[in-house]
């Protein structure tokens, strides 16, 4: 892209001011997207699929190949952009919004992080003792 390295401010409306876990949920999903693209596109034998390309010709059923299948799948798998066509859409008729919300209610409600290594947190006492102690606190 740019030749930027470092994305900010995840969450972050009117410029950090304000924090919305459904932003957050949506820059998430934009952020695995663009990853995906600064990583490039493999371009490989495989990736080519110069051997399926033969074998079914022009004009051939592509999508029924298994190869097609994998290579369908390690592209952009978004969880919250709808990719739907209208007609399916229509049904529920949600915004990226209104899904973002529901899935960082979902996550707010169920999710149990992982507890850090003792030595982790040893460490992280320590650091915080220290800072406490150049501080004066405590």
């Amino acid at each position: 892209m740019a030749g930027a390295n470092q994305i900010y401010g995840a969450g972050m409306t009117e410029s950090g001011v304000t924090f919305d876990h459904a932003q957050l949920v949506m820059d998430n999903e934009f952020i695995k997207m663009i990853r995906m693209v600064v990583m490039g596109i493999p371009v490989n034998d495989e990736t080519l699929m110069v051997d399926d390309i033969v074998k079914v010709g022009a004009f051939g059923d592509y999508l029924s190949l298994d190869s097609t299948l994998k290579l369908m799948r390690s592209l952009s798998q978004p969880k919250l952009l709808d990719r739907r066509v209208r007609e399916e859409w229509e049904v529920e008729k949600t915004d990226l919004y209104t899904r973002s919300q529901r899935e960082a209610r979902r996550i707010l409600e169920t999710h149990k992080p992982e507890p850090l290594p003792d030595d982790v947190r040893a460490q992280l006492r320590t650091i915080v003792a220290q800072a406490d102690k150049e501080a004066g606190v405590g």
